[in-house]
């Protein structure tokens, strides 16, 4: 469908209202044109929305506007398409257009967009205050392009009246006849370049212009090829030189004069504030606005260059993912305006390490890249490496309080680790990660293996996305009995993962996946919702006495909401705190004390009890149980399973079970599979076990046909199986 935007067929200067300069706001998504609307109208600005193409054209028939912000993507007729009809009409060609556009801002749409009469292309989401000063910037110029338009309109009229108009004007103006020379120079383009008028009448206008793709001479150049087509000419790069030698960006608008004056009159529009603005916003595109390093877009097209590089003059180089251990605690405990500061210092640091033709960058968060170019063997990357690993152990203060970092580094040498930008910095932060697996405080080279190892995490980890979103995850149950007389304490749930193609997956591989990738947090209220129906059923089938224990993950223990989550679960199954047992290891409850106290007594307060689960294999600092409010120890089956052949294993049960009485604690035996391990236990006081003497875990449904006391008289191992 064919659009036309008819009017006038000449511009006049349109009259404006008191209520100042009006914009006109052209997007198709109503959100983008009330939150533009907000924005602008806090100028003295009256702003106009239109959420069409079609809509914008009829505006600009039926009132003046000053600017137009127009959005690039648009159904119907696109932004392109809207601009090209405004510049086809004398009453709105000269109207300022801005593209404020979501898509890619690539050198083609850019192009389009100049191509099309806009006076600048912007990328959202916008700057407000860049944004408030462009479009004060051209409302001011596009007020002194009318008010030249009205002052070449009277020129006809009065020329002594238009000759003092023109001194006057804040743009430049010229008047180049056919042959080039120029005949006419006001004072603004005189201070714009530094000379006199004198000097500037009668030379020729090519000696000034720095543009060598416009032409050799001003027969072959484009002005003159307009000229003769009698056709206006824009100019939005050109540049002019001045009387020190010195370049002076700016924007000509060229329009040739009536026939008998054989000559055209060139506008310059000073581009010195606007090319500032432009140097600023492409600087700003590729540095880290905190530390000042290059960003992860200024490293990935400076590896990019240094590879094409690289790739002629034979050399090596190696790229460094460096991660900081520990980080994430000075955030938590100072606040994120002393990690920014922390930031900023270990960027300072990392620079003493590099040389001056190394490039450094932060990539986001607390990781850093550097690029060491021209190595002549790529080990020369560990002896950098070693000198970091030396630096981020030194301890920073910050506010009083002494920090102590660490880093784990990825290496990837080029040509072995990768061809490109994305496989160097893919081989390096696999590497890293093994690092990190390894110990941290330490550096990786990148080998094939770890590629293998990192894919095959990768599809786990996709594997795990998708058992979740499918409901792929189930609970067992095992059951907990008292030892003397078999009866029934409760189940302790336990999360099981039956893949469909590789069967069934061991906890120890999902768990921590699930940690790492916060996933636990999404199937731990699961877990939660399900353990609890399950305890309402069977408080039904075996009294309201019966106990389910959770196990909770460092991740789950740390969420603030925790206690206030429990409570709504019970509210909502109508079950007794007490009923519900959360068990939590070692190294969970010693990761922050004064937070584990806190969310203890929160957990105390609910009525929920609190197991240590494992004890014995984590910190095994015993201060914490004179500290914490705990109600169970649960003894690590490693112990139970060696206690008979081993004095020292034997020992450390029989120390945990008196600790426990000693501090009116529950001890619970886990892992007992014979007989003889439970009257061992039994002569040593423990009170409750669990383990396959018992039963293994249970599916759903054959926990309500488990009986309520065990015979110990009948009991084999491993039932039922």
């Amino acid at each position: 469908m064919q659009y036309e935007l008819k009017g006038g067929d000449t511009e006049s200067p349109a009259p404006h209202t008191n209520q100042g300069p009006v914009l006109l706001v052209v997007d198709d998504r109503v959100e983008n044109l009330m939150a533009m609307q907000a924005l602008l109208e806090i100028e003295d600005w009256r702003v106009l929305t239109a959420n069409s193409g079609e809509r914008a054209l009829r505006y600009l028939l039926d009132e003046p506007i000053d600017l137009v912000l127009l959005d690039v993507q648009m159904p119907i007729m696109d932004g392109f398409e809207v601009a090209r009809m405004i510049r086809s009409n004398l009453r709105t060609r000269f109207t300022p257009i801005i593209f404020v556009s979501a898509e890619a801002h690539s050198y083609e749409a850019v192009l389009r967009g100049y191509a099309t009469g806009a006076v600048d292309y912007l990328l959202k989401p916008v700057d407000p205050n860049i944004l408030r000063h462009k479009v004060r910037s051209l409302l001011e110029h596009e007020r002194n392009r009318r008010e030249l338009l009205q002052l070449s309109q009277q020129l006809e009229l009065a020329k002594a009246f238009s000759d003092s108009l023109l001194d006057n004007a804040a743009e430049g103006i010229l008047v180049v006849n056919e042959h080039g020379l120029i005949t006419f120079a006001n004072a603004a383009i005189a201070r714009m370049l530094k000379r006199n008028i004198s000097d500037l009448v009668n030379s020729e206008f090519m000696a000034h212009l720095h543009n060598p793709d416009l032409g050799d001479s001003w027969s072959d150049s484009t002005f003159m090829e307009h000229y003769e087509k009698r056709e206006t000419y824009r100019l939005h790069d050109a540049c002019l030189s001045t009387s020190r030698g010195a370049l002076l960006p700016v924007a000509l608008s060229c329009a040739p004069l009536p026939r008998m004056q054989r000559a055209m009159v060139m506008i310059a529009l000073d581009m010195s504030m606007m090319r500032e603005l432009q140097d600023q916003l492409e600087s700003q595109a590729v540095t880290d606005a905190l530390t000042g390093l290059l960003n992860r877009r200024g490293f990935n097209q400076t590896l990019e260059a240094a590879l094409a590089r690289t790739g002629r003059n034979g050399k090596r180089m190696a790229v460094l993912y460096i991660d900081l251990d520990g980080f994430k605690k000075v955030n938590d405990s100072l606040g994120h305006e002393a990690g920014d500061r922390v930031l900023c210092m270990i960027a300072e640091q990392l620079k003493t390490c590099m040389r001056p033709y190394d490039v450094l960058a932060r990539m986001g968060g607390d990781e850093f890249t550097a690029l060491l170019d021209t190595l002549d063997h790529a080990e020369d990357a560990a002896r950098v490496a070693e000198k970091l690993l030396d630096l981020m152990t030194k301890t920073h203060s910050i506010d009083g309080v002494e920090v102590s970092l660490g880093a784990s580094i990825g290496i990837a040498s080029y040509p072995e680790c990768g061809h490109s930008v994305d496989g160097l910095l893919r081989s390096a932060d696999i590497a890293m990660y093994e690092a990190k697996r390894g110990g941290r405080q330490q550096y990786r080279f990148f080998s094939p293996e770890m590629n293998g190892r990192a894919r095959s995490r990768l599809m786990l980890e996709e594997s795990v996305r998708n058992a979740i979103d499918n409901n792929d995850f189930v609970l067992a149950y095992q059951p907990q009995v008292y030892l003397k007389n078999g009866k029934l304490r409760g189940f302790e749930a336990l999360l099981r993962w039956e893949h469909n193609v590789a069967g069934k997956v061991s906890p120890n591989v999902f768990i921590p996946l699930l940690e790492e990738t916060r996933l636990i947090n999404r199937i731990g209220d699961w877990i939660f919702r399900e353990g609890a129906m399950k305890l309402q059923s069977l408080t039904e089938i075996y009294g309201n006495g019966l106990l389910l224990s959770i196990n909770l993950s460092p991740v789950q223990f740390g969420m603030p909401q925790l206690a206030e989550r429990l409570r709504q679960i019970i509210d909502s199954y109508g079950l007794r705190p007490d009923q519900l047992e959360i068990e939590v290891t070692e190294t969970a409850l010693m990761h922050d004390i004064d937070y584990t106290r806190s969310q203890l007594a929160q957990l105390r307060a609910l009525g929920v009890r609190t197991a240590v689960d494992d004890f014995g294999t984590g910190y095994s600092s015993l201060a914490y149980l004179r500290h914490f409010e705990l109600d169970t120890l649960k003894i690590d089956q490693l112990f139970i399973a060696n206690m008979l052949d081993s004095p020292r294993d034997a020992a450390i049960v029989s120390t945990i079970l008196e600790l426990g009485r000693n501090l009116g604690l529950e001890v619970v035996a886990e892992g007992v599979e014979t007989l003889e391990q439970r009257e061992w236990l039994l002569e040593h006081g423990c009170e409750i076990m669990q383990g396959f003497l018992v039963s293994r875990p249970l599916n759903s449904d054959v926990t309500q046909h488990f009986p309520e006391r065990v015979d110990w008289s009948s009991r084999r191992p491993a039932y039922p199986l």
